[in-house]
């Protein structure tokens, strides 16, 4: 199932500048899937992050990362109306090389078990099929 920005707002309340997922696939609803991101060279934390020399900062494919197993997660409860993905932790993170302005990314994540409502993904971030970022993460589902 491919997701769109529209279809992906109904699932995560993240909006921009804050929104880091531009399409979404659920390869196994609540377990797996891939999403794409394009950092256009207006993105806001290029201009600080680095002046003269930007690149996406790691947080940000982290939290793209995050918001890409909550698209995953939320698909398969979306009969839940009244839940949310919050981010617990992150551990194993690595970046191996910059994200720069105008470059193209996909997003990897899979599931790695859950206890209770904690979930637990490694992710992965590729650019032009090279690996440059990986971590696992955990988020906690709430319902309201």
């Amino acid at each position: 199932m491919k997701l769109d920005i529209e279809e992906i707002k109904k699932l995560i309340p993240h909006r921009n500048p804050f929104l880091f997922v531009d399409a979404c696939e659920i390869i196994i609803p609540g377990e797996h899937g891939k999403s794409e991101k394009y950092f256009s060279n207006d993105e806001y934390f290029f201009k600080g992050h680095f002046p003269n020399n930007p690149i996406v900062p790691g947080v940000i494919i982290v939290e793209a990362m995050a918001q890409t197993a909550g698209i995953v997660v939320s698909y398969k409860l979306r009969d839940y109306d009244e839940k949310s993905v919050l981010f617990m932790s992150v551990n194993k993170a690595k970046f191996r090389k910059p994200i720069l302005p105008n470059e193209k990314v996909s997003f990897e994540v899979k599931f790695l078990n859950s206890v209770r409502d904690v979930y637990k993904f490694e992710g992965t971030c590729f650019k032009e099929n090279i690996k440059v970022s990986e971590a696992e993460f955990s988020a906690m589902i709430t319902y309201k």
